[in-house]
């Protein structure tokens, strides 16, 4: 499959091979240098004014060169690749910043980088962290907890800040509810990016881990029938007022069904089998792996803050409303 990662040097990781098969392998415990180094994060993003030419039309080929005051050009300090034209306003997030996030975590707060890396040239930059945290629900189903911080410099994302779980018989994602939020902390790039403030919101205590782990524990526990699997599937896939032969999603939805029914990663399990749990991971699966996307930059993407992540945030409110 294509892929937007320019080479193995636009990630880093440690433990497993990640799902692209990309990146530098680093030993436990590196300093946040030695990730820069390695998740091709050891850039500046620059700023520069934008110049615009208004003799582009005439076919003269001479050049009239214009200065536009209200915006700036981004660009990459290693390799002058641009990446982006913003508002003079808008606050840039620099890729050390991303990972000095998690220095004193690291340090002293019991966090371990797992992964970090940059997308479609530097356009986007994130880090995930164990947080230690982890449950174990019926037939060896192990689930961590994980904290991700991603920016991006062409506005289509805020710094955003996430408590995320993964299970690990299939690394499929979820991510976790954060207070009233909807299981993130965004901070706009129209203001400044205040890590201390950021961590003091998240509040690291992780109490919505205590939540999340015993709504697992209820769909572990919750037995569907055919008719309530479909009837879930078509709620967070399809269009619920149509009948199902007529859902203009019909083979996702068959598709997730079957990933539910034994052929998904760990569905035999026994918190799965047959269980709300099991549609959940369905669903994941199918987002974080199935799913058509362009290549893995863009699955990604879509995954963790696109159109897939709201997928599976249906998925876990319409899972939590089956426990109910």
């Amino acid at each position: 499959m294509a892929h937007e990662l320019a080479s193995a040097s636009d990630m880093a990781f440690v433990g497993d091979t990640p799902w692209h098969g990309l990146g530098h392998k680093l030993p436990k415990n590196q300093p946040i240098e030695a990730w820069q180094r390695a998740a091709g994060m050891d850039f500046e993003i620059k700023q520069t004014e934008v110049l615009f030419n208004t003799a582009s039309g005439s076919g003269s080929g001479m050049l009239n060169l214009r200065l536009n005051s209200d915006a700036t050009v981004l660009y990459r300090s290693d390799n002058l690749e641009p990446l982006s034209v913003v508002s003079k306003r808008y606050r840039v997030v620099q890729p050390r910043d991303v990972l000095g996030f998690y220095r004193d975590l690291v340090s002293v707060g019991g966090f371990e980088l797992e992964t970090a890396g940059v997308l479609k040239g530097g356009k986007k930059l994130w880090a995930l962290a164990r947080t230690g945290q982890e449950t174990l629900l019926p037939g060896l189903d192990k689930v961590k907890a994980y904290l991700l911080l991603a920016t991006s410099c062409d506005g289509s994302l805020a710094t955003t800040a996430q408590f995320t779980s993964v299970r690990v018989v299939c690394n499929n994602t979820l991510q976790l509810a954060v207070g009233e939020s909807k299981g993130a902390i965004r901070v706009p790039h129209s203001t400044t990016f205040d890590p201390v403030a950021v961590k003091r919101e998240l509040g690291l205590g992780m109490s919505s881990w205590e939540i999340f782990m015993a709504n697992m524990k209820s769909m572990s526990n919750r037995k569907v029938t055919k008719f309530e699997a479909m009837s879930y599937l078509v709620n967070v896939l399809g269009e619920p007022a149509l009948p199902l032969n007529n859902q203009p999603n019909q083979k996702a939805i068959q598709h997730v069904y079957n990933l539910y029914a034994g052929e998904g990663k760990g569905s035999k399990l026994q918190s799965a089998y047959g269980t709300v749990w099991g549609l959940v991971n369905g669903i994941t699966e199918y987002v974080d792996v199935h799913r058509r996307a362009r290549n893995q930059d863009y699955r990604l993407d879509s995954a963790w803050f696109g159109q897939g992540a709201q997928i599976k945030q249906r998925a876990l409110e319409g899972a939590i409303a089956l426990t109910a």
